[in-house]
């Protein structure tokens, strides 16, 4: 199971301190002693780089790895003790006091959290003061991280009302959560005991939640790899054509695909796979006069009368 945003947090915090103490660590002994595997260390050491001692991009940690070993080159660049600007201070405690209002923090942490704001209360001094006259309000995907935490957590069964953009309608499921992970939006991924397969859920598309009493079992699977983003096809895919006009070129941006052809308007006519090529209907009604699908006959029917009854239902208004 894999750890959840609380626990890999706790982690690295860890790791940066066992690092500082042990230049030139190996990384299967670095992996053994936290009970990971080497994967998730190495995805540890990608995220390491990113954080510092300021919220400007200054000090960051600068640790790399050639596989075999970790190596932190400028540890004492950052061991002097912190000191928080005012705004650095301010959205602290506003994200801290947000954060602790979070439905579904298990009590331990929300009481270590509480103890650490009143902490920098107390350091930061006046910027307290101008804090505590700004609030954060967590939308509903705020609560589902919060329910979906706990429960890979606890290791329990949920329950979701899903929607499905592709077949535009809400559907019932239980699912096993597996992880929780960010690719511009938040997501998901666990095992779907309606489909009887690994699945991915956008956390701001679930409706409703609640977490089970039944224990989350899922088998074991291996974790995707989410460095070349999160669609990724398969060769064995069905194949999707789909041409756009001049102001449609941004699909051969957002979609990864096996070619894009320029055409002589200025267009691309672009071939892509997809595991679900009725998703890409939505593409084309959006897409409107810069671009249709081409194949396969039966998408591009469906598309094309999808766009005939939004076009009729306008006409009626």
């Amino acid at each position: 199971m894999a750890a959840n945003a609380i626990d890999q947090t706790r982690r690295m915090l860890s790791l940066v301190t066992y690092l500082r103490e042990r230049p030139g660590a190996h990384v299967a002994d670095v992996a053994r002693a936290f009970g990971i595997t080497e994967d998730e260390l190495i995805s540890d050491l990608d995220v390491l780089p990113m954080c510092g001692t300021s919220f400007r991009g200054g000090d960051l940690l600068d640790i790399d790895t050639d596989g075999d070993r970790i190596w932190w080159h400028n540890p004492d660049d950052v061991a002097e003790p912190l000191r928080l600007a005012a705004d650095e201070a301010t959205a602290l405690l506003v994200a801290a006091r947000a954060v602790a209002t979070l439905p579904g923090l298990r009590e331990g942490d929300r009481d270590a959290l509480v103890r650490a704001t009143a902490k920098l209360e107390t350091a930061a001094g006046e910027a307290a003061g101008a804090s505590a006259r700004l609030s954060v309000t967590f939308e509903s995907e705020g609560g589902v991280f919060a329910e979906v935490d706990r429960a890979i957590s606890e290791r329990k069964r949920l329950w979701l009302r899903y929607y499905s953009p592709a077949r535009d309608e809400l559907t019932e499921r239980e699912v096993d959560p597996i992880r929780l992970f960010a690719v511009g939006h938040t997501y998901m991924e666990a095992w779907c005991r309606l489909s009887e397969d690994r699945r991915t859920f956008r956390l701001d598309r679930v409706a409703e939640i609640r977490i089970l009493e039944e224990a989350a079992a899922p088998p074991e699977l291996e974790l995707r790899d989410l460095s070349e983003g999160l669609v990724q096809p398969s060769a064995d895919d069905p194949e999707v054509v789909v041409e756009v006009g001049p102001g449609g070129r941004w699909v051969a941006e957002y979609y990864p695909h096996d070619r894009a052809d320029e055409l002589p308007d200025g267009g691309l006519r672009i071939t892509l796979r997809t595991p679900d090529p009725a998703s890409l209907k939505r593409l084309a009604l959006r897409l409107g006069s810069d671009g249709r699908i081409v194949s396969p006959n039966g998408l591009a029917d469906s598309a094309r009368a999808a766009a005939t009854a939004a076009l009729a239902a306008y006409e009626g208004v």
